[in-house]
């Protein structure tokens, strides 16, 4: 069974909202202030469950597939500009 741990390394998780709560207010949404325990720990597996199959990364994961893809564009623009001024050399007549 996946649990909480699993996430624990994410930056910033310890921000969000804890499962207990999730569930709570999930209960709160069919009218019940107060969830059975199983109930809850249906709910929290049921979210643990689809956070594991998300696919989700970390913002320090996002920001650096972000610099490199940065990166890459500036060479590709780099490296095309290189291509037109060959090309354009390649289309003069010698002298």
């Amino acid at each position: 069974m996946i649990n909480r741990d699993h996430f624990e390394n994410i930056p910033g998780f310890d921000k969000l909202p804890g499962f207990d709560q999730v569930a709570e207010q999930i209960g709160s949404l069919f009218g019940q202030s107060q969830i059975s325990a199983e109930l809850k720990r249906n709910l929290n597996a049921l979210l643990q469950a689809a956070l594991a199959r998300a696919d989700i990364v970390t913002r320090d994961e996002f920001e650096t597939q972000t610099a490199i893809l940065q990166r890459t564009r500036e060479k590709l623009d780099q490296l095309e500009t290189q291509l037109a001024e060959l090309m354009t050399q390649l289309e003069q007549p010698p002298r």
